[in-house]
């Protein structure tokens, strides 16, 4: 296992905490492989409960720098909240449109999408294609994430519905604050856009499939503004962290078979050189035995004894 690394402004605790749930990624499956679905769903769970654990702990790691990512959406929030009202009068809201909105926003329940990123991986081991397999199992990951950070805040908030008793009222015991819907499409959306950053139409389709979704449960009396506007928030960052922590996990993981050089001098002996070193990156420490340096003396390079080479330069 790598030592901990000391991470200035942390305390020990934090550290030690930072370093146990990076040894516990490095031995999450990386989508580019094909796996068992034993080991593979184990493997995707144990994921997912580190992903909660640091959706549900990051109030209390609000700082300076990030401090903006969390004020902005709240005011919006609170706007929102203030207006959804008269949002909603804005809609004809006939019976034509609440069922045509009802009927669009199936596209993003999660039993339309989880078949759908189920399908990419088993495309993606049937075709080895890596990037299929990826987002099958990204997605997947990113949707279940969605449902239960939106399953909690509804039984947190207990927001009536545009269509039930006392419509808006928090606390009420209904389930309309934030939107699963607009939690899911929108996590699935930024995870497409992240994945294909260098070919845009795929964000914009994604963005605007999303949008309409997010726009029809309106349409369909289900959610206010605020529900649609917290829920697809959220969905964006789910993505975006499902997508970065991967990527930085796996270019750890990569990293670990990559050579480098190193240099060595022995300014007592007069020796000098370079060790050659198979090792990981981002703070692991190097194994010794799985270095090799070569040295110059006299007219002669030489290894250490276990490279077990001599050479004229």
């Amino acid at each position: 296992n790598a030592p901990d690394i000391p991470v200035p402004g942390t305390d020990a605790a934090s550290q030690s905490d930072t370093a146990h749930a990076a040894n516990l990624r490095d031995r999450i499956f990386y989508p580019g492989d094909t796996e068992r679905p034993k080991p593979l769903f184990r493997k995707l769970f144990l994921n997912i409960a580190l992903d909660q654990k640091d959706f549900f702990t990051s109030p209390f790691h609000v700082n300076r720098h990030n401090v903006f990512d969390w004020l902005v959406p709240m005011a919006v929030t609170g706007g929102l909240i203030a207006a959804d009202t008269h949002i909603a009068d804005a809609f004809e809201n006939s019976r034509g449109q609440v069922q045509w909105g009802g009927r669009v926003s199936n596209i993003g329940a999660a039993y339309t999408l989880i078949p759908i990123v189920g399908g990419a991986y088993v495309y993606g081991a049937w075709r080895d294609n890596a990037k299929a397999r990826e987002i099958g199992v990204l997605g997947t990951e990113s949707l279940l994430d969605g449902l239960i950070v939106a399953g909690v805040l509804k039984e947190v908030f207990r927001r009536n519905r545009p269509n039930e008793k006392n419509p808006g009222d928090f606390w009420g015991g209904g389930t309309s604050f934030p939107s699963g819907h607009a939690i899911e499409v929108w996590s699935i959306a930024s995870l497409l856009a992240h994945e294909y950053k260098h070919q845009k139409f795929v964000g914009i389709t994604a963005y605007s499939l999303a949008a309409i979704v997010s726009a029809s449960r309106v349409a369909a009396q289900k959610h206010f503004a605020s529900d649609i506007f917290v829920g697809g928030t959220m969905g964006w960052f789910i993505g975006r962290y499902v997508y970065d922590t991967h990527m930085s996990h796996l270019a750890h993981h990569h990293a670990f078979f990559l050579p480098m050089l190193v240099p060595e001098i022995e300014p007592f002996s007069r020796r000098y050189g370079l060790t050659l070193v198979f090792g990981g990156a981002g703070g692991r420490a190097l194994p010794q035995e799985g270095s090799c340096s070569v040295a110059r003396m006299g007219n002669y390079l030489s290894s250490r004894p276990d490279c077990g080479m001599m050479s004229r330069p």
